[in-house]
């Protein structure tokens, strides 16, 4: 028997949830669309308003409150605390100007074209002088949340959202007669103990909690969940927004939370499959379709808030961006974050219409606003974002650290040996961190078996890495999925470099390179260099590294460099680099900048088919090694050539082979400092 609609069981509830935020991104993805818009258009579609499967009932709204709250958090964690605080007076101004604008641009439209009472247009207007970070899932995807025109952008958005909830408290305090000087001393007060206070406690408590904690890791994961939402609440008695006081929390938590570490992963691991997608899922199912067919006053006071919105909002963007000079990439980026609304203009508009100062058509409208600038707002975002991005200078600066290398083989691998001699070229030679060895066992027939088989293959690496006076420490997981068990691996152990051996063997359903590796290179961060190594790396004779275009744009292209160096050095091969469809000279400064001692020529080729027939007319020694500077999808230096390429050259080449895929985020060694000295 079919369940009657709306549905009502918590159990299929969560189940369509579950199926929504699984295929809808997917879907959108693969039209080459930002995947929340799937979930925020898949939202509109059960929602009460159209097909009507789901209520928007007090599990909804709280879900979507809880997810807003987290999105703010993780904001906070990520962004650079110190650029922040350097560019403070950025976010105040902009912050100033997106609201400012919009707010006397609101006011004059409902005043003068919409015949409101000036308290009434004051309350009209800050509905869209407010902001919400609608498309902040893409910026962190891009890499470019340090970006000091996208800090100030996420800065800006406090500042507005404060002020927008303070005109409403003070509209509705005014119409109940009680705005008098009690309302402003509370208020004052309220906001100088919460900001004071939490910025007193909450960074003792949390050094001596990670201090002392020895016990299971998912306690810190509550500990920080915890202090996001008491802080949350504690901003809501104070009388500003919640997501205020959870981004205040991701701020005050940053420097203790390193964003490669295990926590950092499970926090956005959390966020990015359930919180944040509830909250994206309740803002579509506000959507009232009825706005855009039924036509009337309200489909006409829509676009009328829309127009205005867009117009004020990039009128502040470019304001800005000329008054510190930010390119039109980064204006635009701006705008497009500047641009999405949520729950503050939803917040302002239902107390508003309790209030009775706004009717069902102002709630209807500004419906209609959302759900369209949640669409744009991603769009303008992921277009301009990319060339924000781009244009990001990155340079190298060698640190010294004690890197953590993964080499992870089957026990089946013949080359488990050569696969070592890389990891060791590449681990730092002062290091006293010791070598990670990982096999992972599948879990079918007779698991206990092949635990015992890993066993005595890894024990063959531990002898041969004492010959080297390295340390090696050894893993043995049983799993049903292989790359689970390597990226949890990576992620218990702090891995900084994971070696990956390939057999150069390609399936027809298998992407690029094969299903564990793809898998991997997807659900990590991490440095990984998937090798196919059939000769003595100490035979080398020459290294051709090929480099795609704008990978010099890519933050993580300094840990590929490194590595390339470390192997030159060792096998004293001189390296040709082959620069594709981009200028060589860039990337000579580059290495040079990065204090390279390597012998190295550049070599530019205009396009990738150039680049194949000179593979195919090269002598093919089996002492040559080719190494490619590959990347992530929708990251800088991609090209869809790359998924490719592997087999293409393992055609042509008997040699040996790297692709090395850089990090998707740099290691913070300010913040792992700071953790060395809180001794977790």
């Amino acid at each position: 028997m079919l369940p009657s609609t709306p549905i009502h069981e918590p159990v299929l509830i969560f189940a369509l949830a579950m199926l929504i935020f699984l295929i809808a991104p997917l879907l959108f993805k693969s039209l080459r669309l930002p995947g929340m818009i799937g979930v925020i258009l898949a939202g509109a579609l059960i929602g009460p308003n159209a097909l009507h499967i789901l209520e928007r009932d007090a599990t909804i709204v709280l879900l979507g409150e809880i997810g807003l709250v987290y999105l703010m958090f993780i904001a906070g964690l990520e962004i650079n605390i110190n650029k922040f605080i350097e560019k403070i007076d950025r976010s105040l101004v902009f912050g100033t100007l997106t609201f400012l604008i919009p707010q006397v641009a609101g006011t004059a439209v409902g005043y003068y074209v919409l015949d409101l009472s000036f308290t009434v247009a004051l309350l009209f207007a800050s509905v869209f002088a407010s902001q919400t970070l609608l498309a902040y899932p893409i910026i962190k995807k891009l890499g470019i949340v340090n970006n000091e025109g996208i800090t100030a952008a996420i800065g800006a958005t406090l500042l507005t959202d404060t002020l927008t909830l303070m005109i409403l408290a003070i509209v509705v305090s005014s119409m109940d007669g009680s705005l008098d000087m009690f309302f402003w001393i509370k208020l004052l007060f309220g906001l100088v103990v919460f900001f004071v206070g939490s910025l007193f406690i909450v960074p003792r408590i949390a050094r001596w909690f990670f201090s002392k904690l020895t016990d299971e890791s998912y306690f810190e994961y509550l500990f920080v969940l915890a202090i996001a939402f008491v802080l949350a609440y504690l901003a809501e008695i104070a009388g500003i927004e919640p997501i205020i006081g959870s981004f205040f929390a991701g701020l005050l938590l940053n420097r203790l939370i390193p964003n490669t570490g295990p926590l950092m992963n499970r926090i956005e691991f959390a966020g990015n499959v359930l919180f944040i997608p509830f909250f994206l899922l309740s803002v579509g199912m506000l959507t009232n379709f009825h706005s855009f067919f039924g036509g009337g006053n309200q489909l006409t006071l829509g676009f009328l808030m829309i127009g205005a919105m867009i117009i004020a909002k990039f009128g502040a963007a470019w304001l800005a961006g000329k008054i510190y000079h930010y390119s039109k990439d980064q204006i635009m980026t701006m705008f497009g974050l500047s641009i999405g609304h949520a729950a503050a203009a939803l917040a302002i508009v239902l107390v508003g219409f309790e209030a009775g100062l706004f009717n069902e058509n102002m709630i209807n409208a500004v419906i209609m606003m959302i759900l369209i600038v949640g669409i744009i707002s991603p769009q303008i975002v992921e277009i301009y974002g990319k060339r924000v991005s781009l244009a990001d200078s990155i340079t190298c600066n060698t640190l010294e650290s004690d890197s953590r290398v993964l080499v992870s083989f089957s026990t089946q691998s013949t080359y488990k040996q050569l696969l070592i001699d890389l990891a060791l070229m590449i681990r730092e030679k002062k290091s006293i961190e010791p070598l990670h060895v990982l096999s992972v066992v599948k879990h079918d027939t007779n698991p206990e078996k092949k635990v015992i088989e890993a066993e005595k293959s890894l024990m063959e690496t531990i002898n041969y890495a004492a010959c080297a006076e390295v340390p090696v420490k050894t893993h043995v997981r049983l799993r049903h999925n292989i790359a689970s068990g390597i990226m949890g691996a990576s992620l218990e152990n702090r891995i900084s470099t994971i070696v990956m051996g390939w057999d150069g063997i390609h399936s027809p359903k298998e992407s690029i390179i094969g299903s564990a590796i793809d898998q991997v290179l997807r659900g990590t961060k991490k440095l990984v260099l998937v090798s196919m190594i059939r000769n003595p790396l100490g035979n080398t004779q020459g290294i051709t590294l090929i480099i795609p275009q704008y990978m010099n744009h890519n933050p993580g292209f300094c840990s590929v460099v490194d590595s390339i160096k470390k192997i030159a050095q060792h096998t004293s091969a001189p390296v040709k680099a082959m620069v594709v469809a981009d200028d060589p000279e860039k990337y000579k400064e580059f290495f040079d900048s990065s204090g390279s001692d390597i012998s190295i020529v550049f070599e530019g080729i205009e396009e990738w088919d150039m680049l194949m027939n000179s593979l195919d007319a090269r002598d093919k020694s089996q002492n040559d090694l080719i190494i490619i500077a590959s990347t992530h999808r929708d990251t800088p230096g991609w090209h869809s050539i790359l998924q490719v390429l592997p087999k293409r050259i393992t055609t042509l080449f008997k040699g040996n082979l790297i692709i090395a895929y850089p990090p998707s985020e740099e290691i913070s060694y300010d913040k792992i400092d700071h953790n060395v000295f809180l001794n977790r």
